[in-house]
């Protein structure tokens, strides 16, 4: 749950990283960093907090140089203080490196061990620094074979961004779990985790970097490598779901798009005899766009959120989620009183944040309460990047419907089925990560056997790719 961006030979290559990193700040609060090479050395600035909080003109005038990485970060791996923040930067002996990471490694705490137990001393709890270790020790007079070869190495999900004297590097992993797409600003290359970061700077959009794929920028040149093929690709339906900005295209997908869909196959399957339907903001407007639509009943802006108010779902702190929904939400009653309401919102994990907007919904006069959910129950914790808690405190994971509906106080309860939400998005069935409604984990937690080799692609011109 993480946003990365980067951009390479470009003279304001901080202050577009910044700006880049304003429009994923939705991918996490908890903390934000910018590193750039001005030629002879990396300057670091990172801190607790919102990207504007942290990056003022003074802190930004400290980033010179024309390559530079940005990170906002919701901690899945590591604690949340300002020592895990990112990038992380290290020294050695083959020059130093930067690096950002989206995602969640599977097999970091085997290697960490193994690495502690030879000698290396780690900075931060984060899954990312096993990465920088492995590559120390394994140095190389090309150091993105040194970075190859650690790739190697670990599993599980993720988008990275490395930053070093020479270049600037793009790396997705073989399942492609995460999203990570490259642009192009004035023939500049650029990356970032979703297209909405390009919307906001003008660039161009060139392409999704593909599963396993390794991208080298060096000026305006761009080197591509593969890592080793997997039998199938896992990407994240649920970044399609709730976590992507709507304005977005991840995937492939036109994410807007995809929940439309997802709203309208949800009125197909899990109709109700209502008068309005209201969304859940902000997550849940685009689904109750489609259901609206397909059902012929009215939308109502019945809920009114406070945009001050950070996403109740990513906020680090259960004592922040129990007051959090009265903070972020409040009904218009004149919409609400006297109406039978479906209700629409992407997710149900623990069920109390439900609980609470269904009385809400209840105290504001409403009739009736059908709750409809834009995606199959969430039954299992993901390890791949996205936080949801442990299994015993996911609301599904023992409950069915029924009890599910009776916990959160709504007169019904429909679930999108996982059949139905994969028909809403591009792609094979197959080739999407279904393991928190499932639990079909592709990667296991665990050390793996070392991976067979590394081949090269094709070298192209940024402007062509």
């Amino acid at each position: 749950m993480c946003g990365i961006f980067g951009i390479e030979g470009h003279e304001d290559a901080a202050n577009l990283s910044y700006l880049g990193l304003h429009a994923l700040q939705h991918r996490g609060q908890e903390s934000s960093g910018i590193v750039s090479w001005d030629g002879s050395r990396l300057h670091l600035e990172r801190g607790m907090g919102h990207v504007a909080d942290i990056f003022k003109e003074s802190v930004l005038k400290r980033l010179p140089g024309s390559r530079a990485i940005g990170h906002t970060r919701y901690s899945t791996s590591g604690t949340s203080i300002v020592a895990n923040a990112q990038p992380i930067v290290v020294k050695t002996s083959m020059g130093p490196l930067g690096i950002i990471h989206n995602g969640n490694l599977v097999n970091d705490r085997e290697i960490r061990q193994q690495l502690e137990k030879e000698g290396s001393i780690f900075q931060t709890t984060s899954d990312t620094e096993v990465i920088l270790h492995l590559m120390a020790r394994n140095p190389r007079e090309d150091i993105v074979e040194s970075l190859l070869g650690a790739l190697e190495r670990v599993r599980g999900a993720y988008s990275l961004l490395l930053v070093t004297e020479s270049c600037l590097v793009a790396a997705r992993d073989p399942h492609g779990f995460r999203p990570l797409i490259l642009g192009e600003i004035h023939g500049r290359p650029c990356f970032s985790s979703e297209s909405c970061a390009f919307d906001l700077l003008g660039a161009k959009i060139l392409r999704e970097l593909k599963p396993g794929e390794v991208v080298v920028a060096r000026g305006k040149n761009i080197e591509s490598y593969r890592l080793p093929r997997v039998p199938e690709p896992s990407r994240c339906a649920f970044e399609l779901v709730y976590f992507a900005r709507p304005d977005s295209e991840v995937f492939g997908d036109s994410v807007s798009e995809a929940r439309l869909a997802m709203g309208a196959r949800l009125a197909r399957e899990g109709p109700a005899d209502a008068d309005i339907v209201v969304p859940v903001p902000d997550s849940g407007l685009f689904a109750a766009l489609g259901y609206s639509r397909e059902s012929g009943l009215p939308l109502e802006f019945g809920l009114i959120r406070n945009h001050y108010v950070g996403r109740t779902f990513i906020e680090p702190k259960q004592s922040i989620r129990h007051f959090g929904v009265k903070i972020k939400l409040n009904p218009v009653r004149g919409l609400i009183a006297g109406k039978k309401v479906v209700l629409v919102d992407d997710s149900i994990v623990r069920g109390t944040t439900s609980k609470k907007i269904v009385r809400m919904v209840r105290e504001a006069g409403a009739a009736e309460v059908h709750l409809r959910i834009s995606s199959p129950p969430t039954a299992f914790p993901c390890h791949y990047g996205i936080d949801t808690p442990s299994r015993d405190q996911l609301i599904a994971a023992d409950h069915d419907v029924p009890k599910i509906c009776q916990h959160v106080g709504a007169d019904s309860l429909a679930y999108l089925s996982l059949e139905g939400l994969l028909s809403c998005a591009h792609g094979a069935p197959d080739s999407y990560c279904t393991a928190c409604w499932t639990g079909g984990y592709r990667v296991p937690m665990g050390e793996n056997q070392s991976q067979t080799e590394l081949f090269p692609i094709r070298t192209e011109e940024a402007s062509e790719a």
